[in-house]
């Protein structure tokens, strides 16, 4: 996500320098200072027997979560409700100490551990439920100016907001955005990239801080319960302010302030307009972390060890400059950093998926909450996030207008001309209110910035489209919902660049023009028909598994990080990889979707990790990269009520998890991730089934200790391995375009020589 940012600065900071937006001062201007938080003995409907006195420390009391502050380092401390104890802890060498989960209610005393003597007491508290919002007022009460800002959430605790003005305030009020995450977009010297692009758009920007991260207080969580209601209350602060258009905002950002937009969205803020995510997840721990149940230990790893360190006390540059300067509040709210919690501890602790806390982590669980107009765009071959975000399209139930642009290509893709446009669209007209336009300056300037930004020559951004804003509401909300951009990399217009070949529009996600191809595996090695003779042949193939493979991963031929479109993909050597073909299609098809690939194994040891892959093979002799899947074979529980056809949902919790059984053949179900692909006439599709590694650019597996163990697939009318693959059916309109798309060249899909895999037979 860091690489996105820096990826993306070009484009946003060239297109200041084209426009005649005002610059945003960086002066302080607190609205309040932090809470002051209650030590007054307990009152008698607790259960505490012993004498009390005031205890000596502070105490915050929040959503589910109580803080305490200013305590002797080493104290016990614990919470007790008018029951008895609810949770305790140590006070760490900061006097910190933060204890979270506890159930709402009345009556809870904060009570120091002691031997003999009177307790320490801080009480009653009342701990809040998160339907418990404060009043209108309390919003209205402050106040923003252009600069660094503070605002305070419902605990007290307050987070700094960098505000952007296109100009005077008095020449307001102004259409607004906000951009929400755990980098740095409060940094007043460095906007995020979408919150510079949307300056130059003549909107005000919010960048704001989430608690626990930059100069905003608190202690950082991972999308922690409080972290997605200060979303709620920023959005209400912020439009409230004078000058905001409307009184009302939309939400902007690419990956992490993207993924927050569906956080914030759920909890329903009655002044938020639009969101707007980009380049996101729909499962923390299907989508990236664990997916298929192996810990992804390369860009899931390195993306927690860098948000540990920045989060920690100064742990960004620009906040030791702004204490260095004399910001008093921003150094106080370094305090309680030594209270963050450990990520990569935690994300090691999540081997097996657990429904609390892994649903509150899973936007698929609450996209249903959000009832704004939501825009959303990602790519297949993400490079960071995956493509997983596409299983959750149809969960947007209660989304008024929904627009998504899906295709091939990296992270930073997002910010592509066609998909860029479309959101300015998008909100001018819900943010704005207003005709949309892009300012002549910047569409003159727009094939230079993207030059610098991608290194591509003949990008631009495309025609206005409207003429009122009527016109453009109406083409949005009548409009086909989702647009796939097929190709991207291959319009000869700007080759090699995130421009597409062609562009499809469907009525929903899964299409519901996709039909279920399914080819059986066979002896011979080729992908046939169900009712194909050879399907009724049985056999099986083996391959030994190099646990080195999963630290490969597929980096770009001229080393350049921000470049996708010619990735170097490693051949697989005979007998570490099994592969199987189809016959030359005879007319070309779109495949688009998820796939399921259902695999009869045996294996050497209890347990196996297998990684299977869907590459085309051209008749040019290139074979060009589809999209893969993984699993953990302990893993293969499936949730019948989540999975199709085309999409095994598996369940991962631990109590489903078994061990192979030895000696037998056992059906496990692997989903290949969602993507979109034309197979051209005369083209073969593989199938590669082998251990994981060596097909994505920065994910690398922590893999099970099998080196030089065997996994076993089965083929035949007793272990009819098999493959379903998503075909849209009807008239494509328009038709695929002509010819084979470059290879390389098309983004993120590597090609490589055709090199047979001769199956070993199993022994």
């Amino acid at each position: 996500m860091r690489r996105l940012r820096r990826h993306l600065a070009v484009l946003a900071a060239g297109a200041l320098l084209v426009t005649a937006c005002s610059s945003a001062s960086d002066t302080v201007a607190p609205t309040t200072t932090l809470a002051t938080t209650t030590t007054a003995a307990a009152s008698s409907t607790t259960t505490t027997t012993h004498p009390t006195v005031p205890a000596d420390f502070d105490v915050r009391v929040s959503t589910h979560q109580v803080t305490v502050t200013g305590a002797d380092p080493g104290t016990e401390i614990r919470v007790v409700a008018p029951d008895g104890p609810v949770t305790g802890g140590t006070v760490d060498e900061q006097g910190n100490l933060v204890l979270r989960e506890i159930p709402s209610g009345d009556g809870y005393l904060v009570e120091e551990v002691v031997d003999d003597g009177p307790v320490p007491t801080a009480g009653p508290f009342h701990v809040p439920t998160p339907d418990e919002i404060p009043d209108p007022s309390f919003y209205a009460s402050q106040t923003l100016v252009e600069g660094l800002n503070y605002i305070e959430m419902r605990d007290g605790v307050t987070l700094a907001a960098m505000v952007r003005l296109p100009g005077p305030p008095e020449d307001g009020p102004y259409p607004t955005v906000v951009e929400y995450s755990g980098y740095d977009p409060a940094n007043p010297d460095e906007p995020e990239p979408m919150t510079g692009i949307f300056t130059t758009f003549g909107y005000a920007t919010v960048g704001v801080n989430m608690r626990g991260s930059g100069c905003s207080g608190g202690a950082f969580d991972f999308f922690s319960e409080l972290q997605t209601l200060d979303g709620y209350d920023l959005i209400e602060t912020i439009a409230a302010q004078p000058w905001v258009l409307g009184h009302a905002v939309g939400m902007v950002g690419i990956s992490y302030p993207g993924i927050s937009q569906l956080f914030v969205a759920s909890t329903r803020p009655p002044s938020l307009a639009a969101i707007s995510p980009l380049s996101v997840i729909e499962d923390s721990y299907r989508s990236v972390v664990y997916p298929g149940g192996i810990y992804n230990d390369g860009f899931a790893k390195s993306w927690a060890e860098s948000r540990q360190g920045s989060t920690e006390a100064y742990g960004q540059d620009w906040v030791r400059t702004r204490v260095d300067e004399g910001d008093t509040i921003c150094e106080a709210n370094q305090a309680l950093r030594s209270q963050n919690v450990d990520l990569l501890e935690r994300t090691r602790d999540f081997a097996y998926y657990r429904p609390d806390p892994g649903d509150r982590l899973a936007p698929r669980t609450f996209v249903d909450r959000i009832e704004v107009p939501v825009f959303l765009a990602g790519a297949w071959q993400d490079e960071q996030t995956g493509s997983r975000f596409a299983t959750m399209l149809d969960d947007f139930t209660n989304a008024p207008v929904m627009e998504v642009h899906l295709y091939n290509g990296a992270h930073a893709d997002s910010a592509n001309p066609v998909v860029l446009a479309r959101l300015f669209e998008f909100m001018d007209v819900y943010v704005a209110g207003r005709t949309p336009t892009i300012d002549p300056t910047l569409r003159f300037a727009a094939p230079l910035l993207y030059r610098q930004a991608y290194g591509v020559d003949g990008l631009q951004l495309p025609p206005d489209r409207f003429t009122s804003y009527e016109e453009a509401r109406a083409a949005i909300e009548n409009g086909p919902p989702v647009h796939l951009l097929l190709e991207m990399g291959g319009n000869p217009d700007a080759p090699g660049g995130p421009l597409a070949r062609a562009e499809y529009t469907f009525d929903a996600w899964p299409p519901p023009e996709t039909r279920a191809d399914v080819y059986r595996l066979t002896a011979d090695g080729r992908l046939v028909a169900p009712d194909d003779p050879a399907a009724g042949v049985d056999g099986a193939h083996e391959f030994t598994v190099d646990v080195a493979r999963s630290q490969i991963v597929t980096p770009p031929a001229d080393d350049d990080p921000n470049t996708f479109d010619n990735l170097a993909w490693p051949p697989l050597p005979d007998g570490e990889a099994l592969s199987y073909e189809t016959e030359p299609f005879t007319d070309d098809v779109l495949l688009a979707g998820s796939a399921r690939v259902s695999l009869w194994i045996r294996a050497s040891a209890d347990d196996a990790d297998l990684q299977v892959t869907l590459s085309e093979v051209r008749p040019d002799g290139q074979e060009m990269y589809i999209q893969s899947g993984w699993l953990r074979a302990s893993h293969r529980a499936l949730d019948p009520d989540e999975s199709t056809d085309l999409l095994p949902f598996h369940t991962h919790l631990e109590e489903d998890a078994a061990p192979l059984p030895p000696g037998e053949f056992t059906r496990v179900d692997v989903e290949v991730f969602p993507f979109a692909h034309a197979v051209r006439a005369g083209s073969r599709l593989r199938l590669v089934v082998d251990n994981p590694g060596g097909t994505r650019n920065l994910w690398t597996f922590d893999v099970l200790d099998a080196d030089g163990e065997t996994v076993t697939v089965g083929v035949g009318p007793d272990t009819p391995s098999e493959i379903a693959l998503p075909v849209i059916t009807g008239e494509l309109d328009p038709p695929l375009p002509a010819g084979l798309p470059p290879c390389p060249g098309t983004r993120s899909q590597p090609c490589r020589p055709y090199r047979p895999i001769t199956n070993r037979p199993a022994g």
